[in-house]
């Protein structure tokens, strides 16, 4: 993946969170590190402290480093790193924030089980009805930020951890008056390594929905 990336047109840097995996996810990346030493990042944490506080944290490195494009994806290729440039072109195109949709154009899902897409895509269909902002692919985890919406946005104060962190940041952004584009992708799940969703999560994320429209209800939001 780190390849890939650096193989693209334009020169994006890479910084990987590692959560002391014991795959030795470090290791691989601190000898790359050696081949890339002024694009290729590493922050290591101790212990699992959940995905959403792992975004953060990296959105946090960004920020401090003055980055003006900030990306979130998952290194499984699950997400084509080619559709970073495209992520970037939306955001330099107008967009606050660009979404790598798997369902802006239908169902674009690949190796997924039926239930498994069924599950995501009316996950998403949920959210739209209880937030009443219209996105497509709630749970997206390929996303471009331009700077001033994580500037903006308190991430100090974002309640979720998991996979509701998604939904929340979307919602977050548009409350604030930030323009979010649906950019299609094509989503091929992995072929290697097991994933952590499971109907829980999705229980969880759903119940977080109303939680968070009805926090909105009583939470005054900065209009960009």
């Amino acid at each position: 993946m780190i390849r890939k990336v650096f193989s693209l047109d334009f020169p994006f840097h890479v910084l990987i969170i590692d959560d002391g995996s014991p795959d030795g996810t470090a290791d691989i990346v601190k000898q790359l590190q050696k081949e890339f030493p002024e694009r290729l990042f590493l922050e290591e944490r101790k212990g699992k402290l959940g995905l959403g506080t792992a975004y953060i944290h990296g959105f946090n490195w960004a920020l401090k480093r003055k980055y003006d494009y900030i990306f979130e994806m998952d290194c499984d290729f699950s997400h084509n790193p080619e559709d970073l440039v495209r992520l970037r072109e939306a955001c330099v195109g107008g967009a606050d924030v660009a979404v790598g949709s798997r369902y802006i154009t239908g169902v674009n899902v690949v190796n997924w089980p039926m239930g498994r897409v069924l599950m995501s895509y009316f996950a998403s269909r949920y959210c739209r009805v209880i937030t009443g902002v219209e996105i497509h692919d709630y749970t997206a985890g390929f996303k471009c930020y331009r700077r001033k919406v994580l500037e903006t946005i308190e991430l100090n104060k974002i309640k979720f951890i998991g996979y509701a962190f998604q939904i929340e940041m979307k919602f977050t952004a548009v409350k604030h008056g930030f323009k979010l584009v649906e950019v299609p992708i094509i989503f091929t799940d992995r072929t290697a390594g097991t994933s952590k969703m499971s109907p829980k999560i999705f229980r969880e994320a759903i119940m977080g929905v109303i939680q968070l429209k009805l926090r909105s209800w009583f939470k005054k939001y900065k209009q960009a």
